[in-house]
């Protein structure tokens, strides 16, 4: 067999194997969260936090939030565009973002922060480690805090609220502590690489409306 034919196989058989690798869910190269002892009243408490699924529609009180949210809709959907290209589902999305954010009393640039860094806006991202969707929730949450289904964290609300729900109890824990509660939710606490990627990516989503 001459090189060339040798080559021309190889690169056949690559070509062949593109769409089985196509089906395969992108590795996120985050971290994980580490689970730890809870009391139980602190897991009714977030297990109450996950149960509401009311859906995402805003509701303001006046035209001057409702304007500053749209802004804020309009704006954060032009610089997600090259990330998710189909506008219904990016707006959908961040319609979520902002929703879970505002509940779980967290900004949405953090969490577009958190977003980016954990899973690159990658839906069905699957850690090394087993950690699943957006916001790389890890399975055994859906135990202690959810009805036990892991394999609902790859929906798109499910897994912004679990991983809002989280960072929020993270950051309750560190009392405001935000460095220390990203190095929690990443399982890195104490270690400075993965709060700076957060902190970098946060400016990136920062919004000021004119």
């Amino acid at each position: 067999m001459s090189v060339t034919h040798g080559l021309c196989r190889r690169q056949l058989l690559a070509a062949a194997a593109l769409p089985a690798l196509a089906l395969i869910p992108p590795v996120a190269r985050a971290g994980a969260q580490v689970e730890e002892p809870m009391a139980d009243a602190v897991r009714s408490a977030l297990s109450a936090a996950i149960a509401n699924s009311a859906p995402p529609k805003p509701v303001f009180d006046n035209i001057e939030d409702r304007l500053a949210y749209l802004k804020w809709l309009g704006e954060m959907s032009n610089r997600l565009k090259k990330r998710k290209a189909e506008h219904v589902a990016r707006v959908e999305f961040l319609e979520t973002v902002w929703y879970e954010s505002i509940r779980a009393g967290l900004e949405a640039s953090l969490v577009l922060g958190v977003i980016q860094v954990e899973s690159g806006f990658r839906k069905y991202a699957i850690s090394r480690v087993g950690a699943r969707g957006y916001m790389q929730v890890m399975p055994f949450w859906a135990r202690l805090i959810g009805d036990g289904d892991a394999a609902r964290l790859f929906h798109m609300q499910t897994n912004l609220r679990f991983g809002c729900v989280i960072l929020r109890h993270y950051l309750d824990r560190e009392r405001g502590d935000l460095y220390m509660a990203l190095g929690r939710y990443n399982g890195s606490r104490g270690r400075p690489e993965y709060p700076n990627l957060v902190f970098g990516a946060r400016k990136a989503w920062a919004f000021k409306p004119a």
